[in-house]
């Protein structure tokens, strides 16, 4: 089935950017789920939410009210990374189209727990990753992230979300 919106739930805004260019890739309309609430229950969606622990935010309460035919996480790690992971996490169909985008991290936009969580982990998983000799482009990529901050969005970063949206036939 083809989506007919554009649907996201974002944290830092990371994921809204991911949202607003695939709007203008794919002209589908783009909207956060807050402010959803015009469109009809079971429409279509491509659903677009952060990632936390695995978990895409805002996917079930979109799943709830809407069809949803493809999701996508927004995380730290490498784009294409983790899939297997967010859709055992998530509990996501089999055939369900799945795509985790590498957005960014921006401390100074976090707030409550979720700073506090970040800060552990940057403090954490950080200190583990610099300690680590034989570190991975993707490993160097989180600590990266971790110790400065950034953005990693880019449209290149949608190929494959992209390729799976105009491979689908209209009656789709």
């Amino acid at each position: 089935m083809k989506p007919k919106v554009i649907l996201y739930t974002s944290n830092t805004g990371f994921t809204a950017q991911y949202a607003a260019l695939l709007s203008e890739q794919t002209g589908l309309p783009c909207f956060s789920l807050k402010a959803a609430g015009h469109i009809q229950p079971g429409t279509p969606i491509l659903y677009l939410g952060w990632l936390m622990a695995g978990n895409v935010q805002g996917y079930k309460e979109a799943a709830k009210k809407y069809t949803v035919c493809a999701v996508c996480g927004v995380g730290m790690g490498a784009t294409g990374s983790q899939i297997a992971d967010v859709r055992k996490t998530n509990a996501l169909p089999g055939e369900m189209p799945v795509f985790v985008l590498q957005g960014g991290f921006d401390r100074k936009r976090l707030h409550g727990i979720y700073k506090l969580m970040m800060t552990v982990m940057k403090n954490t998983v950080g200190k583990s990753l610099a300690r680590k000799p034989d570190r991975t482009p993707d490993e160097d990529t989180m600590l990266d992230l971790l110790e400065n901050g950034g953005s990693r969005v880019s449209p290149e970063n949608l190929s494959s979300v992209l390729d799976w949206y105009f491979g689908l036939s209209v009656s789709e």
